[in-house]
């Protein structure tokens, strides 16, 4: 059987490119379609074993390879473009267009949905109004458009696969789809447990406004006893770095090895994003860490108040500071915590998803 795997566009390895490499390792012979494929040769054999996308006319666009997003009003239509016309079955991982790939009805196509495009949906406000004009009007008018089209392009899809119960409800808001839930693969082999905690709290991901770093740091700037080590790079960073204070340690981007390390003997991770599920939460729980972070999002399903961690209710100083504290009152039993955080093993998402796929093909 003819597999095709479509993935949004290939630029870095984030989380959805780790799902995308589980998926890859199940059907190893797919060919894999992709907007544009920019992967650098070491994060080719981590996320794609070393193989490369069919791409789009947007991979030869002037600038593409730095300004490929700029190109968005194309996407429909560029995705439309691959010819999958002899493929019996169609894994679409997607978070932006992805699932919009054609179809025929002798076909089956699964999308694995991170989300409905944010920017065109729950965060079109939120992104629109921080936009000036003339470029406010003609961003709105193109986020329209995409929104027309990703509801239109729904029948392509057979059955969706939601990354988190968040998300699934976002489908069934949005789309007004039902959709099941498998859980993303987490590298719970190499996050291992580790119960000589230190006396520091640890914060790692992107630095980019969305992820709230800031707010965390803002937080600790208020609590001088607490040490808080953040480990990420991003836009972000500078600004981070220029108000942090005496008692927080700011380390850019670190190789894997490193995080671990810091991961493992952090006495709590600190996270205040809303996430569409938040992989890098998981690997704290798996090294024994309880995780802090928003009741909200995914981590309000990964994380059980008191049992794993600890919730705050809003992103906010305030907030953050009373879960700290409540923290430093609490006991957590550490193997437990990393004993959970299994069940969000590699293994077992291969397993579901190529379990899935057989029910529907058979």
């Amino acid at each position: 059987m003819k597999i095709a795997i479509v993935h949004d566009w290939l630029v870095t390895d984030a989380g959805a490119e780790k799902v995308l490499r589980a998926i890859v390792d199940v059907y190893p012979h797919a060919d894999i379609f992709s907007l544009v494929d920019f992967l650098n040769n070491e994060d080719r054999k981590v996320v794609l074993n070393g193989k490369h996308a069919k791409t789009s006319f947007i991979q030869k666009l002037p600038f593409a390879k730095k300004h490929f997003r700029n190109y968005l009003p194309l996407f429909p239509k560029a995705i439309e473009s691959f010819d999958l016309k002899d493929y019996a079955l169609i894994i679409s991982s997607s978070w932006a267009v992805a699932k919009g790939v054609k179809t025929h009805k002798d076909q089956l196509h699964i999308s694995y949905c991170y989300t409905p495009i944010r920017y065109a949906w729950d965060l079109y406000d939120e992104y629109t109004s921080q936009l000036k004009q003339p470029k406010k009007f003609l961003v709105q008018k193109v986020l329209k458009y995409i929104r027309k089209w990703d509801i239109e392009t729904l029948e392509r899809v057979d059955y969706f696969i939601a990354d988190s119960k968040f998300v699934q409800d976002r489908i069934k808001k949005i789309y007004n789809k039902d959709s099941i839930v498998i859980y993303p693969p987490v590298d719970v082999d190499s996050y291992t447990l580790y119960e000589k905690k230190e006396d520091f709290y640890l914060s790692a991901s992107r630095l980019v406004p969305y992820k709230k770093t800031k707010l965390i740091v803002e937080a600790f700037n208020k609590m001088p006893q607490r040490k808080l080590v953040v480990i990420g790079d991003g836009e972000d960073f500078e600004n981070i770095k220029a108000i942090a204070k005496n008692n927080i340690t700011l380390l850019g981007y670190q190789e894997k090895k490193i995080l671990i390390d810091y991961m493992q003997r952090a006495k709590a991770f600190v996270y205040a994003a809303v996430e569409d599920f938040g992989i890098v939460p998981i690997e704290a729980l798996a090294c024994g860490t309880p995780v802090v972070a928003l009741n909200d999002g995914a981590t309000a399903e990964t994380i059980t108040h008191r049992i794993n961690g600890v919730h705050f209710k809003k992103q906010n100083i305030e907030d953050i500071i009373d879960a700290i504290n409540e923290f430093e009152s609490l006991e957590f039993n550490l193997k437990e915590i990393s004993k959970k955080a299994q069940t969000y093993s590699t293994d077992r998402f291969k397993k579901e998803i190529e379990d899935f796929v057989i029910s529907k093909i058979t």
